[in-house]
């Protein structure tokens, strides 16, 4: 899979986890045709995560423009890696009954502005908005999520 060139070793960490909780990763499904600005899923029936590869690296992104090809990559990895996380997030949530883990109330921690469009587009899709809210706010924390995976999955 292509995706896995753009994970840094916390994801990497992920993605095992995720399979030690019997979960498994897909690239480029016909989910990711829904729109491009799409960059990853979670099929829970299936207990899947699939990543949208070709979406994240056809992206305009808000982070600076790539002014050389290293940049791009970067880009491309900073999508990718988010995506992980987030439906990581999501795969800890489904372990802990279907609920959202609270984390994001327990610490308080706010949906930062840039990521509002992307919370109210994923919570029209799934309809559940406190569990993208909670996804959101963590996807930037792969720590938080490793040990979340760990206490709920494994």
């Amino acid at each position: 899979m292509e995706f896995l060139q753009y994970l840094s070793a916390k994801e990497i960490e992920i993605i095992r986890i995720i399979e030690q909780a019997e979960y498994s990763a897909e690239e480029n499904t016909p989910l990711c045709l829904l729109g491009k600005k799409y960059f990853g899923f979670f099929k829970k029936r299936q207990k899947k995560i699939v990543i949208c590869t070709k979406n994240a690296k056809s992206h305009g992104s808000y982070i600076k423009a790539a002014v050389n090809k290293h940049d791009n990559f970067d880009r491309i990895g900073i999508h990718i890696r988010r995506a992980v996380r987030h439906e990581s997030v999501h795969i800890a949530q489904a372990c802990n009954g279907g609920i959202p883990l609270g984390i994001a109330k327990e610490k308080k921690l706010k949906l930062h502005p840039y990521k509002m469009d992307a919370w109210i587009a994923s919570s029209a899709i799934s309809g559940k908005k406190e569990k993208e809210y909670e996804a959101y706010t963590l996807e930037d924390r792969p720590r938080i999520i490793i040990k979340a995976l760990k206490r709920y999955c494994l």
